[in-house]
This record gives structure tokens, C-alpha cells and sequence, in this order.
């Protein structure tokens, strides 16, 4: 499948099986998988050399449960939209760290590619213009500034 805008994506991800499928899984989307990374060290100089338009966050990684803080740092320091990828969605702060939202572990092939074609808009032109899917939740603050707004539209 060929998109318009595809994604410069970076993958911050510990299990070497899991990073490979979603490499796999997002090139076969027609982004660009620009860098990955499966700790807080290797994820901060790869988030510095890439420019990458998103960046999937696991929160466990190789050093421990580093991952919020690397949302933060990436949102902070390089300009990067974050979106975790977890099953521990529970750690995530209520601020998110800067983050977009979570993708929630297990998830699902389709439940990626909707929660991928919504976050193409997101990144290239916020706030997208669709209704997220069920596969993402939105941080609190993007929920209120891109789905609330949209409400007196419809």
C-alpha cells in the first residue's frame, strides 16, 4: 500500500521479534522507518540523528521502565510526536509526558494501520480530521484540543 504523506518513524522497542514485525509492519504501510532503539541511551542519540516525524515509545525497555521519560525528552528535544506503545499503559502519566497517546499492547494489525492512517494527519496537518480510532487513546490534552473542537461541526 502507497500513501501520500508517509511517516519518518523511529521504534523504541526491547524485544527484538516485536521490533522486527512492526518494522516489517510500518514499511509495508509505505513509511519510512528511519531509526530504532531498545534503551534510554540508544533511543536519545538516535532521536538527535533521525528527524523523525514519530516516534513509537514501549515504556519497559532493556534499562527498566525508562520509557515516559524518553517520551518527554523526544517531545521536548526534538520536535518528534510521540505515541506509546505499551502494555503498561497504567504508568503513563496524566500529562502523557507531551505524548500523542498510547497504543495499548496486544494490539492488532488493523488496530495499527487506523491508529497509523489517523496519526498521518495528526503529524502532518494537526488535528486531523477524522475521528480517532478505538486502537489509540489520546492524551487528555490533544483529546481536548483535537476531538472536543471538533464536536460543533459535526
Amino acid at each position: 500500500m502507497s500513501i501520500d504523506r508517509p511517516l519518518r518513524i523511529m521504534i523504541v522497542e526491547d524485544e527484538a521479534l516485536l521490533l522486527m514485525e512492526l518494522e516489517m509492519f510500518l514499511e509495508g504501510e509505505g513509511h519510512q522507518v528511519v531509526g530504532t532503539a531498545t534503551s534510554y541511551p540508544e533511543a536519545v542519540d538516535v532521536s538527535k540523528e533521525v528527524h523523525a516525524d514519530l516516534a513509537l515509545v514501549d515504556i519497559h525497555l532493556t534499562d527498566g521502565p525508562v520509557g515516559v521519560e524518553l517520551g518527554r525528552f523526544i517531545t521536548q528535544n526534538t520536535g518528534t510526536a510521540v505515541v506509546f506503545m505499551t502494555a503498561n499503559v497504567k504508568r503513563i502519566p496524566d500529562d502523557f509526558s507531551g505524548a500523542i497517546g498510547v497504543i495499548a499492547k496486544p494490539y492488532t494489525n488493523a488496530g495499527l494501520k487506523a491508529a497509523l492512517h489517523y496519526l498521518v494527519s495528526a503529524v502532518h496537518s494537526p488535528p486531523p480530521k477524522a475521528v480517532p480510532p478505538a486502537s489509540l487513546s489520546l492524551a487528555p490534552n490533544f483529546e481536548e484540543q483535537w476531538v472536543a473542537a471538533k464536536k460543533p461541526d459535526e
